[in-house]
């Protein structure tokens, strides 16, 4: 599933096969029509163990589209998915959430009628203890101090007792990026994190996104080009459900192209 190019042939396997072993997520020629209309055109897209990968384009690229085939919301129309070795190709939502794939949406999605603490509770819980149908959620201790990390982590621990409705809406986002983070995923997807945030917002986004890329596979769609350039480790340009570029932001940014297709057009 690897392409390496190196002088001779041991050095080949050798390589080939460390960089097979730390290859989180890989798409070979995906695709997924709606009738004549071709969302996602024959993707090939590999990421590796601890990369923060964006991935950008215009609107209508397929980026979203994108993002629901390797989620599981979306079956392809051809190609195959596989994640760390695994071809996960056409497996529902649930299963590919229990192999290790969270994602975060545009639209965001909490209970606001809960506290904080209780949000990120109930998503550990049904991760750690789905067939648990006798303790009492108090007792469980261990769940509640993991809720607990995960809102210090993401930076709203202070406010663990308030009701999610009285949030801002950065906040709320952060409080949907830590209800994925529960259930301790191996590739964690953020579809337009900071969507509908002021600028700063925005900025403290982008720091958050850096932090938590730390030691996990971070792939991200994202239309702020400030924040892309700034965070990622490489970034892979949709157009018309192609791949039109690949490369790190230096690349992107000085990629002809992309210039003419995408970037200056967003200026």
């Amino acid at each position: 599933m690897v392409a390496c190019a190196v002088d001779t042939p041991e050095d080949r396997v050798l390589i080939c096969a460390a960089m097979a072993d730390s290859v989180v997520l890989h798409t070979e020629r995906l695709t997924r029509a709606y009738g004549s209309l071709i969302a996602v055109d024959r993707v090939d897209v590999t990421v590796y163990k601890g990369e923060l990968r964006s991935i950008i384009g215009p609107n209508g690229a397929g980026k979203t589209t994108f993002f629901r085939l390797i989620s599981g919301e979306t079956t392809p129309t051809s190609g195959r998915i596989f994640f760390q070795g695994q071809d996960i190709t056409g497996l529902p939502q649930h299963r590919v959430a229990r192999l290790g794939i969270a994602k975060s949406y545009q639209i965001t999605n909490i209970f606001p009628h809960l506290s904080l603490l209780e949000n990120v509770r109930v998503a550990a819980q049904g991760y750690a203890r789905s067939f648990d149908f006798w303790s009492r959620a108090e007792a469980l201790t261990s769940t509640r101090e993991r809720a607990m990390a995960i809102l210090q982590e993401i930076g709203l621990a202070k406010k663990s007792d308030m009701l999610a409705a009285h949030l801002s809406h950065g906040e709320k986002r952060h409080l949907e990026v830590a209800i994925a983070l529960a259930s301790e995923p191996i590739l964690l997807l953020l579809d337009e994190p900071t969507a509908g945030m002021s600028p700063e917002e925005t900025d403290e986004t982008m720091v958050l996104i850096r932090t938590l890329a730390a030691g996990r596979t971070v792939v991200l769609v994202e239309h702020k080009m400030k924040l892309v350039m700034g965070i990622s480790d490489r970034i892979t340009v949709l157009h018309q459900g192609q791949v039109l570029a690949e490369g790190t932001p230096d690349e992107i940014r000085g990629n002809p192209l992309v210039q003419q297709t995408y970037l200056g057009a967003s200026r």
